[in-house]
């Protein structure tokens, strides 16, 4: 969750400092905003957002409960999509649902991994080797 705080406040500063479009800035419809004035407007919300929990407590509480229910939410999907994903990539050493073996993994007995062919019983010997 903070990460993703991180990522919209860092991706809001770049687009802020980017330069607009020159058809924006020659469309007198469009009134011209000066980034000291954007980041005044920034700091004034964010003073009207620490008030806010002092005008309205009952909103903070509710807003305190779901961010709480949320995050209980979000550890859960992420316990399911680790308990999936360890299913789906176990090895040997270590299973998802404990000591049971996945269905379908290291099926073969000794027999099976044996060769089946070894080439025939009266081979080609090889040449004698040249002294060095």
């Amino acid at each position: 969750m903070g990460f993703l705080l991180r990522l919209a406040f860092w991706l809001s500063i770049v687009v802020v400092l980017l330069p607009a479009p020159a058809a924006q800035k020659a469309d007198p419809a469009h009134p011209q905003v000066s980034t000291m004035e954007a980041l005044g407007v920034a700091v004034t919300a964010v003073q009207d957002a620490r008030a806010f929990c002092e005008r309205n407590p009952g909103a903070c509480e509710v807003g305190s409960q779901a961010l709480h229910t949320f995050g209980q939410k979000a550890q859960y999907g992420a316990k399911m999509l680790y308990d999936f994903l360890s299913a789906r990539f176990a090895d040997d050493s270590r299973t998802a649902t404990g000591s049971t073996v996945q269905p379908g993994r290291h099926t073969l007995t000794p027999a099976d991994l044996a060769p089946a062919w070894t080439g025939p019983e009266n081979s080609v010997p090889l040449p004698p080797r040249r002294p060095a």
